[in-house]
């Protein structure tokens, strides 16, 4: 696939459908409230039909194939998200823990649900596979990163303020989420062997397109609302999640010789933005909002580079190992 057609059919509309809610936001005709209204549609019923009529409809072949996938994405994404939470708790001597986890749930973890299939269909296409990549970190980020990044969130307010809270707790709220069981759902479906009515598809698909276009537009209303505050937390944050993420889930995939389509399309979701919801957590917590958005939002802007740039490397690495 040629650079031009990635960037016309993938990086494009999100630049335009991204500003159409950036200018919607500065213009005053959405705000802040609204954007979470949106995102309470893509999360909580968009994205879980989007990802579980893909995954549905898929085999158990497919899912025995990518077992490696899970793994690779399991193991890595978290190594990285606690890499960067790690280096934001002890190399800059300001942060709290509750900082350090913020930033993990930021630039640790990628925008698989807001930017997922908006940038993977485009390049590889619809079909099961995309939905499985996308599911798959889409589990790994909801229901074990967000978890994790909370219970690191609440132990640091605990030893702050001298109050404990359970450490299951996160586990059980994040677990609760649509997002976070409908493509485990699915996936059990598919495992059982039940056959995946044909009549309920359409169902599922007229609130599946709301997805992608509807995060997208989001997110512009929520970056118009941000105040850039340039840093170098801001910059290493954007460092980490756009190269060090991506090169890791490469190298990996690489060793363990991943399907060179499917690692394609690992390390692209990867080398996605900052994810969002670790943002809103961050306004929710009211803690490292302001390095937090300025990071997301160096991010997004260097991600319409990063995505070609990938995805050049990893044919070539690909390639190379033939």
């Amino acid at each position: 696939m040629d650079l031009s057609h990635i960037i016309l059919y993938a990086i494009v509309p999100i630049i335009v459908v991204m500003l159409a809610g950036y200018i919607s936001g500065k213009k005053g005709i959405f705000d802040g409230q609204d954007a979470k209204k949106f995102n309470k549609v893509v999360l909580d019923y968009a994205l879980p039909a989007a990802l579980f009529v893909s995954i549905a409809q898929a085999n158990r072949k497919m899912l025995a194939e990518d077992l490696k996938l899970s793994i690779i994405s399991l193991v890595v994404l978290m190594l990285c998200f606690m890499i960067v939470y790690f280096v934001f708790r002890y190399c800059f001597k300001k942060n709290t823990q509750a900082d350090a986890a913020v930033s993990a749930l930021i630039s640790g973890s990628p925008t698989i649900g807001f930017l997922g299939f908006a940038v993977l269909e485009p390049i590889f296409g619809t079909n099961a596979y995309v939905a499985l990549v996308v599911a798959i970190v889409g589990i790994v980020v909801n229901a074990v990163g967000i978890p994790v990044g909370l219970a690191l969130l609440n132990a640091g307010n605990a030893k702050a303020s001298g109050k404990k809270e359970s450490a299951w707790k996160p586990v059980i709220h994040a677990l609760a989420q649509p997002v976070a069981w409908a493509p485990i759902l699915a996936v059990v479906w598919v495992v059982v062997g039940i056959p995946f009515p044909k009549w309920l598809a359409p169902s599922f698909d007229l609130i599946k397109g709301a997805n992608a276009s509807l995060a997208v537009f989001s997110a512009g209303i929520t970056l118009s609302a941000v105040v850039i505050k340039i840093n170098w937390q801001a910059i290493l944050g954007s460092i980490l999640k756009l190269i060090l993420m991506p090169a890791m889930i490469l190298v990996a995939g690489l060793i363990f010789k991943m399907e060179p389509e499917n690692l394609k399309m690992l390390v692209v979701a990867a080398a996605l933005p900052p994810a969002f919801s670790g943002i809103i957590i961050a306004d929710e917590y009211d803690t490292y909002v302001a390095t937090g958005t300025t990071s997301l939002t160096l991010s997004v802007i260097l991600f319409m580079g990063f995505c070609p740039l990938w995805l050049w490397i990893t044919d070539l690495c690909c390639k190379s190992m033939l």
